[in-house]
């Protein structure tokens, strides 16, 4: 195992990530649906190519798993573009990332899978932390909330289907077909409302799928080179460097109740990844 390698991989992932965050930050003006769009059209460059030079069938086989995939992940994208509209950038990351706890739900009921007590502890830490944000935290808009629960939901139930998809399809070909429903579905919701891209934001809209392209095979490359207990906690820096481009790049404030929000939400997830990893070790 090269844990060195793992977490300079998962520093990459995690930065390109939140450049991604930033970016759809700044590009508040477009549409959200417009922003689908070219996230996925971008992306959309390296999948095809990757599944035409590797000559891996671009179709699959669990066509109807692979579709619904594709609608509940862009469903979930949207929400989460909305969110940033209405909250700080950290914030809003921060309030997707409660997604591991509707997917324990939804597994319970849908896979039979079994939540132990201290994980319900660890997400009950994590639930207070948002009542905190809410709560005590300063400016939080009730839609933005709204927004980044349900993008964190419907991100839950992504993490199920993928379960039930399993190994029998290339990892390549899930993105793909999410991807290529991102494109229609964003292409079609964003005609009534579509905003022509002047300047700099042709080239941070296409950047969109760079630093997702780019953060998914980092992050994938950590996986690969060390145990899932040493890396998964890692993605959560994605949130220290998304809040610093909030604070330097935006003027965005938070304040010690946000923090405090931030921490038990992302602490509370971290202890269950690592709970979850010692158990099956």
């Amino acid at each position: 195992m090269d844990v060195k390698s793992a977490i300079k991989f998962m520093l990459i992932s995690t930065f390109a990530f939140a450049c991604m965050n930033a970016t759809v930050k700044h590009l508040i003006h477009i549409n959200a649906f417009q922003i689908v769009f070219f996230r996925a059209l971008s992306s959309l460059v390296f999948t095809f190519g990757f599944l035409y030079r590797s000559k891996i069938p671009v179709f699959g086989n669990n066509h109807k798993l692979l579709i619904l995939r594709g609608l509940v992940g862009v469903t979930s994208m949207a929400f989460f573009f909305l969110s940033t509209k209405y909250l700080p950038i950290g914030t809003a990351v921060t309030l997707r990332y409660i997604a591991p706890i509707f997917a324990a739900v939804f597994a319970v009921a849908v896979l039979n899978e079994t939540i132990r007590p201290l994980q319900w502890l660890f997400f009950l830490i994590a639930f207070i932390g948002v009542l905190v944000l809410k709560g005590l935290g300063t400016d939080l808009d009730f839609k933005g909330l709204i927004f980044a629960i349900t993008a964190a939901v419907f991100s839950g139930l992504v993490y199920v289907i993928i379960s039930k998809i399993g190994k029998s399809e290339h990892p390549v070909v899930i993105v793909n077909y999410f991807m290529v429903i991102a494109a229609i579905v964003g292409g079609i919701l964003s005609i009534h409302s579509w905003v022509n891209p002047a300047g700099l934001d042709w080239v941070l809209l296409f950047g969109l799928g760079v630093f997702g392209y780019f953060g998914q095979v980092y992050m994938t490359k950590a996986f690969q080179v060390a145990k899932t207990n040493q890396v998964a906690p890692l993605k959560y820096i994605e949130v220290i460097f998304t809040v610093i481009f909030g604070v330097s790049l935006f003027g965005e404030i938070y304040t010690f109740w946000s923090l405090l929000g931030i921490s038990l939400i992302i602490g509370g997830l971290i202890l269950n990844v690592l709970y979850k990893s010692r158990r099956t070790s």
